[in-house]
């Protein structure tokens, strides 16, 4: 199996390359960071049947597509990429539209950049896997994290619509939602971030759901219902549960 993944340097989309490192799959891992992509190969490259490097920044969306445009084959495309400005819990700080801007270009825009090539290739081979790595945090929109959550939120829609599209070309289409897992993300949040998991047991999970062909995971469980109930209560009373964590 011939397998892509953006954001490979490192956190989640590193470990998920170790998760398909065998001799049956082919490896392209891609992101901006050079040197851990090429440590990641290395320590990678025996246990693949071939594991290739692609640098650069998802975000500069003319040369992505021109990277792309060089696979002729692809089985899976993981939509890994994703950046964070940190949950701060300061009341003073206000993101600028250049932090807006850029998080929405890696966490959205960039999706769309690589699916423009990818489409076509999967729409012709009639298969092909798109699995987009969302978030817990789209379900629920915190002040300290309001424009992360908004950018996956709008990733959950797009990747709807992508699966009813090409559904009927024989492309399985899947949507991740974990909730904190350990992380360079989540190493910019200043408080503790309830059940938190490690990078390793993350990936596994995400490993596992992509092999089942699950439309839509979400995990951890617990926190996940936690959600659920904060969602159903009345408006006033969800507003005054929220700023109490404050």
């Amino acid at each position: 199996m011939k397998i892509l993944i953006t954001g490979a340097s490192s956190g989640i989309g590193a470990q998920l390359a170790r998760e398909y490192a065998n001799e049956k799959n082919e490896l392209i891992l891609l992101a901006r960071r050079a040197e851990k992509l090429y440590a990641l190969r290395k320590e990678l490259y025996e246990q693949c049947k071939s594991v290739e490097v692609i640098v650069v920044d998802v975000t500069d969306f003319e040369k992505l597509q021109a990277k792309l445009k060089t696979i002729d084959t692809l089985d899976m495309v993981i939509l890994n990429a994703g950046v964070s400005l940190g949950h701060s819990q300061s009341d003073e700080e206000i993101p600028s539209v250049a932090d807006f801007q850029r998080l929405y270009e890696v966490n959205l825009f960039s999706a769309h950049a690589a699916l423009e090539v990818l489409l076509p290739l999967f729409k012709s081979q009639k298969s092909g896997k798109i699995v987009f790595i969302s978030s817990m945090a789209s379900l629920f929109s915190m002040p300290s994290s309001k424009i992360y959550s908004s950018s996956k939120r709008a990733l959950n829609a797009y990747a709807e619509g992508i699966r009813y599209k090409y559904n009927r070309y024989g492309m399985k289409v899947i949507t991740i939602l974990p909730g904190f897992i350990k992380s360079e993300l989540t190493d910019k949040n200043d408080f503790a971030m309830p059940f938190l998991l490690e990078t390793e047991v993350g990936a596994r999970k995400i490993y596992r759901a992509i092999e089942k062909n699950r439309r839509q995971y979400i995990f951890p469980l617990r926190f996940y219902l936690i959600i659920r109930l904060l969602n159903l209560l009345p408006s006033f009373l969800r507003e005054k549960i929220v700023n109490s964590l404050r």
